[in-house]
């Protein structure tokens, strides 16, 4: 990996090749070390970084493998603007877990007793994962209503094999009912050939009333049908009604409300972020600025000549309780610009607590927005749906009508249709008349039910086509469960794996650091009710406890403030390589880089950077000389920047 650096930090111009496994960066301080780790951060995306306070633009190009990677940065009116073609697109995780410079958030969140949990969870998008837990739930609920229709299809199924069965054997029997019939007819005609032509009329008359019958008969079939339809859609849309009835209220007005309240807060936290990041600048600028000012600064400053500055130079370096202020060149006590630098961390902690806050506030709104607009959707489909059983109510109240009308006609055609048969018949051919009439009465019998088992046939085969995706929507039910289930362990997976992973890693990291009278340090994850509003939630939340030891082995719990400078930092790097483990920053971030370990020995920082070492491609170590000593000496090491 090669760096090219201009105007970034304390740096005018340089460039750095890096090879995969540890570099350590040893100078004392103010040798642009943390600048060029500023410079590494810039190049992946991070805004995370300074431009040279006499310098109006900057840039850097980091080339890695055949890839090439920029990014420039401009001042325009007191900010800072950045360009170029970074390597990532977001760089949340790498400033989260990857980039472990001293303002790390997930390294000061140990030292400041912040929410563990919250930092851990920042990167996983939850207002998604629960739009999504939504979304399959409506999905589940449409497969059980069509798997409950598809169950009780399949019992009807049952009951119409049985009608047609039934149906198939009275066809049977009336077949052979009409055919004794027309045998007796056959031979009751032989009789009477002399009256050929009134039984010509009389069979016309005959067939007309039997297909008059017929025609009523269908009549009659579909008008029941049409009545038995019409019934099941009232009862739908009774039930329609009360569901649309039941459900709350949803303005458009409360919606909109509730997204302009949601923009307003977003507003005001990308406004907190940039203030965040301008805090965290200035506050490490200023810490580096207090532990030591180099020569070539003090010169620049007072402005003396080589002999006297050299001479002022020596004094300030010797008086530990004044400094040069990098402002305006005057000398001022320590203690002042101590004073400010507390102040200033205390304002950045305040705007730690007020984003916090933001992020739980614009949290409860969108899962009322999505329930608002939940209620918004189930109310739209109610409505469009009584709409179309209001409209098809009206058609077969209409198509009633007309059956109606059409069974009178053909009642009164009927009637008169006999009337015009018993005309006909004569005293003594009543029995061959007879014997027509029946026979007629069995066609037309016959005729009926052939047609309601055509209909149970179609009936049945339409059934038959939708059971036939049951086994489809099963399978779509199991993705769907399953998926729900993924989705709904998804955040407590995360939440042990990053337990899991610290108590882990804290374990053998304790044991290779060998801290006196520190057991264990280890965290927990409880679960509490809070009240949000006019709710009361479950709330879980990541607890570090700390196990110290008596010289005569006894074992006691101890708090997070008592651990020492050295403890803490550990505690904390060890928390980001949770994170860093757990979100898998390893695959879209090669590289990690560490700073401002002097509060750990030399021995215990080789031993860390030993264990780090494995778990990123290159690991950028910036060190004091005496600590860069005693790392391993096949590391490679920049001295000079």
């Amino acid at each position: 990996m090669q760096l090219s650096v201009e105007n970034i930090g304390g740096i005018d111009s340089t460039t750095v090749e890096f090879t995969p496994g540890v570099t350590a960066l040893a100078g004392r301080n103010a040798t642009n070390r943390t600048s060029l780790l500023q410079a590494i951060m810039a190049a992946f995306g991070s805004d995370r970084v300074s431009l040279k306070g006499d310098a109006t633009e900057g840039a850097v190009e980091m080339t890695i493998g055949d890839e090439t990677y920029n990014r420039t940065l401009e001042r325009h009116n007191g900010t800072i603007i950045t360009g170029g073609d970074p390597y990532l697109d977001d760089t949340e995780l790498a400033d989260l877990f990857a980039f472990l410079l001293e303002s790390n958030e997930a390294r000061q969140a140990v030292a400041r007793s912040e929410d563990l949990r919250e930092l851990i969870m920042r990167p996983v998008d939850t207002d998604a994962i629960q739009a999504e837990i939504k979304q399959l739930e409506a999905e589940q609920r449409k497969i059980e209503t069509e798997l409950s229709d598809l169950d009780a299809l399949a019992d009807q199924l049952v009951e119409l094999e049985d009608r047609r069965t039934s149906l198939t054997q009275q066809i049977s029997e009336k077949q052979d009912a009409l055919e004794a019939k027309e045998e007796e007819l056959a031979e009751a005609d032989a009789d009477v050939e002399d009256s050929r032509a009134d039984k010509r009329e009389l069979e016309a008359a005959l067939d007309e009333l039997h297909d008059a019958r017929a025609s009523l008969d269908d009549t009659r079939y579909e008008l029941d049908t049409q009545r038995e339809s019409l019934q099941a859609l009232q009862k739908e849309r009774s039930e329609l009604q009360t569901e649309l009835e039941e459900l709350p209220g949803t303005p458009v007005g409360d919606i909109e409300e509730i997204e302009t309240e949601i923009g307003r807060l977003r507003d005001r936290l990308r406004s907190i972020d940039t203030t965040v990041n301008e805090l965290q600048t200035i506050i490490q600028f200023n810490e580096e600025m207090l532990d030591g000012t180099s020569r070539e600064i003090v010169d620049s400053l007072r402005g003396e000549s080589d002999t006297e500055a050299e001479a002022l130079t020596d004094q300030l370096v010797a008086d530990t309780e004044s400094v040069v202020c990098w402002t305006c060149g005057s000398e001022v006590p320590k203690s002042e610009i101590e004073e400010t630098l507390d102040r200033l961390q205390q304002f950045r902690s305040e705007r730690f607590e007020e984003r916090n806050s933001l992020r739980n506030e614009i949290s409860q709104l969108q899962e009322e927005k999505n329930t608002l607009e939940e209620h918004q959707r189930e109310r739209d489909r109610l409505e469009r749906r009584l709409e179309q059983i209001d409209t098809e109510l009206e058609r077969r109240e209409t198509r009633i009508e007309e059956l109606q009308s059409e069974r009178d006609e053909l009642e009164s055609e009927i009637e008169r249709l006999e009337d015009n048969v018993e005309d006909l018949q004569e005293e003594d051919y009543s029995d061959i008349l007879d014997l027509h009439k029946e026979a007629n009465q069995l066609e037309f019998e016959l005729g009926r039910i052939q047609s309601q088992r055509e209909s149970v046939e179609s009936e049945i085969d339409d059934i038959e086509a939708r059971v036939e995706q049951r086994d489809e929507l099963k399978q779509r039910q199991e993705t769907v469960q399953e998926n729900l289930a993924d989705l709904r362990t998804r955040i407590q997976q995360i939440e042990k794996q990053a337990i899991e992973q610290f108590n882990d890693h804290m374990e053998t990291v304790l044991d290779l650091l060998e801290y006196a009278n520190l057991e264990r340090i280890w965290i927990e994850r409880t679960e509490h009710e809070v009240t949000k509003g006019r709710r009361t939630v479950s709330e879980r939340t990541f607890d570090l406890h700390v196990i110290r030891s008596t010289e005569s082995g006894t074992a006691y719990e101890d708090t997070v403030d008592h651990l020492s400078e050295s403890e803490r930092e550990v505690t904390g790097l060890v928390f980001a390589l949770a994170g860093y483990l757990v979100h898998e920053v390893h695959e879209s971030v090669p590289i990690m880089l560490l700073d401002s370990l002097e509060a750990i020995d030399s021995d215990r920082i080789a031993a860390l950077i030993e264990y780090v070492a494995d778990y990123a491609e290159f690991l950028v170590v910036a060190l004091l000389p005496e600590d860069a000593a005693a790392v391993d000496q096949e590391y490679q090491r920049v001295t000079e920047i």
